[in-house]
């Protein structure tokens, strides 16, 4: 499979319903696995088990956005615990690490569960890096109140010193390899990471409760990657990314990456394309640079419960209370901006316009970015009309007319730099859909520029089947 979202699609069986939305306008927060690769064997990466661990699921989120497998299969599952995430919550319903002995099936987090050990169980997977991050810098003996053997920071955890007869067994060796080798790239000495060996079976009756050691209990090899909660969220997402890549090559899986392994390498690729889209991409918003606020965008009704973002931990969902038909787009644990719709029905007929940039002509489909240096004109279509927004020039329709950036008012704009418009279409009151015009042409070379949501299918509104795993 291809990487990106053409990864398989789990449920966790989990609907939010706010304010006016309607019974048919459900919100899943399923949790994604993505398929990256190709092997006869799979690492299996989590992330996102605990909501209020932002190194961890960002981690995991780079791997299925800025990772190439070149040889080895790598499944990620970024967002397990996806509503946690998007509340900044260790467990909406509990701590989700503490259900993988015993689970009521009342538990409204059964089936996320279920699901995730029916992954873990797959014939295929042989190893499993749940991603977290943890209090302080762990310490074999008592340094001090940060330094010490009950923080958890900065550490590679494993349940037992072996696991003999199975791919990647011996556990203990394993974890001080990937320590050694994420330990050569410290950012500081004191950041130095260490093996904590829980010993879970000799009876510790949490850490029995935990995913790592269900995997260990059905034979696999898994291992748990503590980055510390001392640092920012780069900094942790680069001591989990130094220790996955350490195991991946260590299970003999090649790969390649589009950015430098550095903390600012990881800060940027974090924030880079940052988007969403709406309503087969007839609606397409880069938010790297988003005001808190978008107002009237015209969007058909239930096109928020199906948006397509660019990164698996970016949901749009209904606002919280006080929030009423307002949408939220969210990343991770933080809010990008604020959506107030304009409900439209929608018109199918047109799916790209011609135009004439810095006099250049052009047909530009609905969702892109049109760059600009001087003007853009739309050339007028029979039976439709142009809507600038923020421009103003005292007619209904301003297709035939030169779009310069002087004549747009900022505060319409929507990015926070004043540089970036809508460009709207209508037949009649029916939304044909828009473009986005940016007055800076220099941008279009950028590698950071605003790109266009991945053509992927919306999360499913129901659980898939239990055995076949969606492929």
């Amino acid at each position: 499979m291809r990487n990106g979202f053409s990864g398989l699609l789990l449920c966790c069986v989990l609907f939010l319903l706010a304010g006016t939305v309607h019974a048919q306008d459900i919100f899943p927060l399923d949790f994604t696995v993505f398929s990256l690769g190709e092997g006869p064997r799979t690492v299996l990466v989590v992330g996102g088990i605990q909501g209020d661990e932002p190194g961890g699921f960002s981690a995991a989120t780079l791997l299925t956005t800025h990772y190439q497998m070149e040889n080895g299969s790598v499944w990620v599952v970024p967002n397990l615990n996806f509503p946690s995430i998007i509340k900044r919550s260790r467990g909406l319903h509990g701590d989700m690490n503490r259900k993988f002995a015993r689970l009521d099936d009342k538990d409204p987090e059964f089936a996320t569960v279920r699901r995730i050990q029916e992954l873990i169980d797959h014939p295929q997977v042989a190893l499993v890096l749940n991603l977290h991050d943890g209090s302080g810098y762990y310490r074999h003996k008592y340094e001090d109140k940060l330094r010490n053997p009950a923080r958890w920071g900065q550490s590679v955890i494993i349940d037992q010193t072996d696991l003999p007869g199975v791919f990647m067994g011996a556990l203990e060796a394993e974890a001080e390899k990937a320590a050694a080798t994420a330990n050569e790239a410290l950012i500081q000495a004191g950041h130095r990471l260490h093996v904590h060996n829980t010993k879970t079976a000799d009876g510790d009756h949490e850490m029995e409760k935990s995913l790592s050691f269900y995997a260990v209990r059905r034979g696999k090899a898994a291992f748990g990657l503590e980055a510390s909660k001392e640092f920012s969220v780069e900094l942790r997402a680069y001591y989990h990314l130094l220790m996955v890549e350490s195991f991946l090559r260590q299970a003999g899986v090649d790969f390649s990456r589009s950015f430098a392994l550095t903390p600012d390498g990881v800060r940027g690729a974090l924030q880079d394309n940052l988007a969403v889209s709406f309503a087969d991409n007839r609606v397409f918003l880069p938010l790297e640079d988003a005001r808190p606020a978008i107002n009237y965008l015209p969007l058909p009704k239930g096109s928020p419960a199906q948006a397509v973002p660019t990164k698996p931990i970016m949901a749009v969902l209904p606002c919280a209370k006080g929030g009423e038909g307002q949408f939220c787009v969210h990343y991770g644990n933080r809010m990008l901006t604020l959506i107030r719709p304009e409900w439209r029905e929608v018109d199918n007929s047109l799916s790209a316009v011609r135009v004439r940039v810095d006099g250049e002509d052009r047909q530009i489909p609905f969702g892109q970015v049109v760059y600009v240096g001087d003007s853009l004109l739309v050339e007028p279509i029979e039976g439709y009309r142009v809507n600038a927004i923020g421009f103003d020039n005292g007619k209904p329709d301003e297709a035939g007319v030169d779009l310069r950036l002087k004549d747009f008012m900022p505060r319409f704009s929507v990015d926070k730099q004043g540089k970036m418009f809508r460009v709207e279409i209508y037949r009649n009151q029916l939304f044909s859909g828009m473009f986005l015009v940016y007055f800076d042409k220099d941008k279009q070379n950028s590698p950071n520029r605003p790109r266009m949501a991945r053509n992927a299918g919306s999360l499913p509104d129901r659980p898939g089947p239990e055995s076949s795993l969606g492929f």
